[in-house]
């Protein structure tokens, strides 16, 4: 009886649990990549005991995937090692580590899964709890397959109306971060309700838990409801029977209303995630590449909206179109119905899967005095090369009009001439 947050803990507990108590809770599982594996292989080495259970921990190579220097490559020797001498059944190297999370059916509604990546909140769009913890935690919890946690306080934000034509779920979130600001949501459960957020498909939701993390929230979440089941029994090889996840009688710390139909496209600009405008405050402003994208938008009907808007054209012949699906499965579907073509014809530049761009490690990294336009979900500085660069953050659609222009350029003109 309580919060999403609470109804999951209690299930986990055996018992009824409520805000502010401290847990000692099994995890189903223990996730971590190529930055942070390797802190977590010293800490478990360090503990000195075995293994709890191997089918519980899940690596990824996807951060610094292909190697692009000496250090990364000295990470994956180093992972694939210990996944040799562990024997560990789950390694995966096909993408974002959270989008293949979900793919590969990791995530079900009422599961507890740590990771090793502050972006683990992005498992909640499932009804699970996602949480991103140090490395030491993750080496210890190999050992122990637990973990503690303090039940946090739960913010509403219940969500109605329909958007207008070229705002996503995308634009409503950023909207969000500039209400709360970076700190709005420190240690505590966010839930994302209404009949706004009811009405949208997986890769929609996904967006919301993801960001949570960016208004410094513990968790984001969403219920478990049809549209999850449906999509866990089409889209993943997860084991049913799925259960419903809805809260009961919460008590709320706080509510945020917002009706969607009144928002236009926004754009989170240099230098923070809060600093957030309506693009019309901003259009116009040069760009010197455009990104796309990261576990927040690079799923395949994202690529799908920035192929539509850009087939038939080029872009900006200064500008520097970079497109990175979230996953090998993602690039095979986009690949097979044409989307891939699409992109390269217009003059964009598809690279393999993974993070790269987005942590500034390969793939588009930023020279000083250079502003990017991005569908990821973080714009601190330095995040994607100089400090002296700028990062702004916006949907698909808008990234799609601002590569065609060089400029950030608001998408709903070329989604009307589409739709003629």
């Amino acid at each position: 009886m309580g919060t999403l947050i609470e109804e999951i803990f209690s299930r986990k507990a055996g018992r009824h649990v409520q805000a502010g108590e401290i847990l000692l809770l099994d995890v189903d599982y223990i996730m971590s990549h190529d930055n942070t594996t390797p802190l977590a292989i010293k800490a478990f080495r360090e503990i000195g005991k075995p293994i709890l259970d191997k089918n519980r921990i899940v690596l990824h190579l996807d951060h610094a995937y292909p190697a692009p220097n000496v250090l990364a490559a000295e990470n994956h020797k180093k992972i694939i090692e210990f996944v040799r001498e562990q024997e560990l059944p789950h390694f995966h190297r096909q993408g974002v580590c959270h989008q293949v999370m979900i793919e590969e059916g990791y995530i079900t509604p009422g599961a507890i899964v740590i990771g090793a990546d502050s972006h683990s909140n992005t498992y909640g769009a499932l009804g699970a709890f996602g949480a991103g913890l140090g490395s030491t935690e993750i080496g210890v919890a190999w050992a122990t397959g637990k973990c503690w946690f303090k039940v946090p306080e739960t913010i509403c934000i219940e969500l109605t109306g329909e958007t207008q034509r070229g705002v996503y779920a995308k634009d409503v979130m950023i909207y969000i971060a500039g209400l709360l600001g970076m700190d709005g949501g420190t240690y505590r459960s966010v839930e994302f309700g209404g009949e706004y957020i009811e009405s949208l498909p997986m890769h929609e939701r996904i967006v919301f838990p993801n960001m949570s993390t960016e208004i410094g929230a513990k968790c984001g979440l969403i219920a478990a409801d049809e549209v999850t089941i449906n999509f866990l029994e089409t889209a993943t090889p997860a084991k049913g029977p799925f259960e419903a996840l809805y809260p009961v009688n919460p008590r709320y710390e706080r509510v945020f209303e917002i009706d969607v139909s009144t928002l236009a496209p926004q754009v989170a600009c240099h230098p923070d995630v809060d600093h957030v405008k309506p693009l019309e405050q901003v259009e116009g402003l040069e760009v010197n590449e455009v990104y796309i994208g990261t576990c927040t938008n690079a799923r395949y009907e994202d690529i799908e909206i920035v192929a539509n808007m850009l087939k038939g054209k080029k872009v900006n012949p200064l500008t520097r179109v970079i497109v990175t699906p979230a996953s090998e499965r993602i690039y095979k579907k986009a690949m097979k119905n044409g989307l891939i073509e699409i992109l390269m014809d217009a003059g964009c530049t598809v690279t393999g899967t993974g993070c790269g761009a987005c942590i500034g490690r390969h793939g588009g990294i930023l020279a000083a005095g250079e502003r990017a336009l991005t569908t990821m979900n973080r714009n601190f500085i330095g995040r994607m090369g100089s400090p002296l660069s700028e990062i702004y953050l916006a949907s698909p659609a808008t990234a799609a009009a601002t590569a065609l222009t060089g400029h950030i350029t608001d998408p709903r003109q070329y989604l009307m001439q589409n739709a003629e």
